[in-house]
């Protein structure tokens, strides 16, 4: 989330076949076409890997037969395709600097709020984009065979890309849900010392996995 995953998602939906899977972008960015990501599995693993919003959003998914969606965790991928589909096949992920991806978060939210929604009263919702459950397991491991960083996301891209065979100028050409951040002012000139020490506690995680600094 915020790490200029969906633009890479639509990237790569031009290179997929008629039987790969491709989940729904909402909204939804031309030439992104969605398809083959319904269907049934079994539920119950699930039901032991998520918080209660989560347990909920299986159970829904479940119901309208919605197998896979947009930012589905890496483990829930992992339990609902055959191991010889996991195992063999190539899984990477994009982090992000965590105080520029928190306030890239808010201005997504603020847009949507059109403009009443102060940084505080984000803050204060306690509901971060942590990406970091999303690539590992339960018990913290990481379950994904690269996480590259969004802030040298071009030439990591490219070595992926070379990797599995998939064409690569250098540029994705796309900027999905980009259009919500007007201000492209510094983190550090923006946040205080509370609001970013408050963001330093919720993704200490994320920070020590990748060595992330102020």
């Amino acid at each position: 989330m915020k790490t200029a995953g969906t633009s890479v998602e639509v990237y790569l939906s031009q290179h997929c076949g008629k039987n790969d899977i491709v989940t729904p972008i909402e909204p939804h960015v031309e030439p992104h076409v969605a398809r083959n990501y319904r269907g049934l599995w079994n539920p119950i693993p699930d039901l032991f890997d998520n918080d209660d919003r989560g347990i909920r959003r299986n159970l829904r998914d479940f119901l309208k037969l919605r197998k896979f969606y947009n930012h589905i965790p890496a483990s829930s991928i992992q339990r609902r395709v055959p191991p010889e589909i996991w195992n063999t096949y190539y899984k990477f992920c994009i982090e992000r600097n965590p105080w520029d991806k928190t306030l890239s978060d808010y201005y997504m939210f603020n847009d949507r709020a059109e403009g009443k929604l102060t940084l505080d009263d984000y803050l204060g919702k306690g509901r971060f984009c942590l990406n970091y459950p999303k690539y590992t397991n339960m018990g913290g491991k990481l379950i994904v065979d690269r996480v590259i960083k969004y802030e040298t996301l071009s030439d990591s891209l490219g070595e992926i890309f070379e990797k599995v065979g998939v064409p690569y100028s250098g540029a994705l050409d796309v900027k999905a849900k980009s259009e919500h951040r007007k201000d492209s002012t510094h983190y550090s000139d923006v946040l205080n010392e509370k609001q970013s020490q408050l963001i330093e506690k919720a993704f200490s995680k994320e920070i020590k996995m990748h060595g992330y600094t102020y």
